[in-house]
């Protein structure tokens, strides 16, 4: 197996291979893809204790991926770090939210959430590629309806998506599943609809289940998940990746509900685009002009 030599590449390789790795390098894997920057500073015993896995199972995880040992991963994973010119900076104001002497008070807890979701809006924009975000966007413009679905800490992503889409008089279908009929509600999905599905770690089984089927109906599939490891992947036409820590044990929707604003004004923008000429007689087109000026409320 040849190494890969950039990061993209690597993050790639990794989604391929991570099926068939043990649990102990699935553990490595999760941890090199949500904390690349730890990873690309610790050493072999660091790394290895915040997995808690043996420093073997580290050169193990490398010669898994084409190579020599450690340091040689470690390399591309620096070179990732280096080209962010922001990234020391935010190592450090983590380090210094991290220093606030375990304070437990409403206020401090609020200045830690508030530092860790600016944080996390700044690796949004960076792990977000834009070939995906236009590729989505295209999808939800032109589709004949949009189908919306999430479970658990991702539904208010769907009930939002859900409602910002119908303002831009799109054609919109919120999944919920009400009652159990989940999968009969997926009867009404046919060529040329298109489903949004949110899933984080860990995932739900309908939603990713749902997903399967819709791709097997003709339906395009635009996943909004927490990176190349997702089942959703497999399914998605269209998969935007966020780097969702999923070591964290209060995770934040600061990210995918940005996401799905963005998603909803650029699609506004999309139709408004389409046939300007048309926005004068036609509602949708109207709506979708309006919203593209002004935003989603």
């Amino acid at each position: 197996m040849d190494s890969a030599t950039t990061y993209e590449e690597l993050k790639a390789l990794i989604g391929r291979t991570y099926p068939d790795m043990s649990k102990q390098l699935q553990r490595i894997a999760r941890f090199a893809l949500e904390q690349p920057n730890d990873l690309a500073l610790g050493t072999v015993a660091t790394v290895a204790e915040a997995t808690e896995v043996q420093p073997s199972a580290m050169i193990r995880f490398a010669n898994a991926l084409g190579y020599g040992g450690f340091s040689e991963m470690q390399q591309v994973f620096r070179g990732h770090l280096l080209e962010r010119s922001d990234s020391y900076r935010e190592r450090i104001d983590q380090m210094r939210r991290k220093q606030l002497n375990g304070e437990r008070a409403p206020a401090g807890i609020l200045h830690q959430l508030v530092g860790e979701s600016v944080a996390e809006l700044g690796h949004l924009e960076e792990t977000i590629a834009q070939a995906d975000l236009k590729a989505a966007v295209k999808l939800m413009a032109s589709a004949a309806r949009i189908h919306v679905l999430a479970q658990r800490r991702a539904f208010p992503v769907a009930g939002y998506l859900a409602y910002a889409l119908s303002q831009l008089e799109l054609r919109t279908h919120l999944l919920d599943g009400t009652g159990g009929m989940l999968r009969e509600s997926l009867r009404s999905i046919a060529p040329g609809d298109v489903l949004i599905a949110a899933s984080f770690r860990n995932y739900s089984p309908d939603v990713i289940e749902a997903a399967a089927i819709a791709a097997r109906m003709g339906a395009s599939v635009i996943a909004i998940t927490d990176g190349p490891l997702s089942p959703l992947k497999a399914h998605a036409k269209v998969c935007l990746e966020l780097a969702d820590d999923s070591s964290k044990p209060f995770r934040s929707l600061v990210a995918p509900l940005c996401l799905a604003q963005a998603l909803v004004v650029s699609t506004g923008h999309q139709l408004a685009e389409q046939s300007p000429a048309k926005a004068k007689g036609k509602p949708a087109a109207k709506a979708a002009a309006k919203t593209a000026r002004k935003g989603t409320a």
